[in-house]
């Protein structure tokens, strides 16, 4: 059985989303509200999703209109990558291949479990155009399948009002990293 929000947790996470959407105007200009939550309202699935965005401290908001398939895109726009979603390593070859202190989870085993996707370095380049994020922490982001193949994974952060891509291995982590994601609703 999909997830699925009571119409209590639906109705209050609505709320939230509409502040947040009238809050920033500049990273949806042309886009309505009401096309939005029409959008949201009838997949019950994605708003469960975006609400598991929201409980670890995402503050997801609209960033983009795709014309061709209808869909809003949403990505986490909270100033720092997100609490509830820190000291995690990148994925679960990563995780398996520590020997001892372990995180508790990975970026993309989270990811999948909420149903959203981790941001490419692309996306995270459009996302930094919007504001300025990750001025304190950094965001794993979508690493290339060839830097994964030995051993590496890729995240990003602003620094000296600059974006920043680097490496390290797949099974690090630290407490001021984690990752953004983007949801199509």
């Amino acid at each position: 059985m999909k997830p699925k929000l009571s119409s209590e947790q639906s109705e209050e996470l609505l709320k939230v989303l509409k502040a947040r959407f009238e809050k920033n105007m500049s990273r949806h200009q042309g886009l309505e509200w009401a096309s939005v939550q029409a959008k949201l309202e009838a997949n019950s699935e994605k708003l469960w999703s975006l609400n598991e965005m929201e409980q670890t401290g995402g503050e997801p908001d609209v960033v983009d209109h795709d014309k061709k398939s209808g869909e809003y895109i949403f990505y986490d726009c909270s100033a720092e990558s997100p609490k509830g979603r820190r000291s995690l390593c990148y994925d679960r070859e990563a995780h398996e291949a520590r020997k001892e202190f372990k995180p508790e989870n990975t970026a993309i085993d989270i990811a999948a479990a909420i149903g959203i996707e981790l941001l490419t370095e692309e996306q995270y380049r459009e996302l930094q155009k919007l504001g300025k994020f990750d001025l304190k922490t950094s965001s794993w982001v979508k690493t290339p399948a060839d830097i994964r193949k030995l051993g590496g994974a890729v995240f990003c952060d602003r620094r000296y009002d600059t974006v920043f891509l680097y490496h390290n291995g797949a099974e690090s982590y630290y407490a001021a990293r984690g990752f953004r994601g983007s949801l199509r609703v």
